[in-house]
């Protein structure tokens, strides 16, 4: 088995829309997907440029522990990413590289925390994991997203079973 690392986004139940709305400004403009209307605890829906099970029929997450997304996202060139580019033959466009999909596990409850949800994302391969680990480009564009959404912490996951790296957070109340 390859490896999984991930960035974990802990917030408040009512931040996740928001949270939701801005990864999909890190989505490629040019995404050639029916939008997929997502139905979160609560009743709140949003409607995101992303697949579910790469489908877009609508998701209702009522009553549902764990909905995974899979996203498509674009993340500034840095050297890392640059690298990944060309080892992989990906175009760089506007300082920017689609890395390929990035999955989205949307956790209700947080492992963590009862009173929080986690927006997980995880690397889709061995490689795209080293890229996760590799690029401060793209922990900026996680920990952004982050302070973005009001979230509690984000945090950098291996998925060996050691604990994970505090990226950036705030007090919890």
């Amino acid at each position: 088995m390859g490896l999984t690392y991930s960035y974990d986004i802990h917030l408040r139940p009512e931040n996740v829309p928001r949270a939701l709305n801005e990864v999909a400004k890190l989505a490629p403009p040019e995404r050639r997907v029916p939008p997929l209307a997502v139905t979160l605890p609560g009743g709140e829906r949003v409607v995101l440029p992303f697949t579910c099970e790469f489908g877009s029929e609508p998701v209702d997450c009522t009553g549902k522990d764990r909905v995974t997304l899979d996203t498509s996202l674009v993340f500034p060139a840095d050297e890392a990413v640059r690298a990944y580019a060309e080892e992989g033959g990906l175009p760089v466009e506007d300082g920017r590289v689609r890395i390929g999909y990035v999955y989205l596990d949307m956790h209700f409850p947080s492992f963590t925390d009862s009173r929080l949800v986690c927006l997980d994302f995880w690397a889709a391969t061995s490689r795209m994991s080293r890229l996760f680990e590799d690029s401060a480009a793209i922990r900026k564009v996680f920990t952004d997203l982050a302070e973005a959404s009001g979230a509690v912490c984000c945090l950098f996951d291996t998925g060996d079973g050691g604990p994970e790296r505090l990226l950036w957070g705030t007090a919890p109340d």
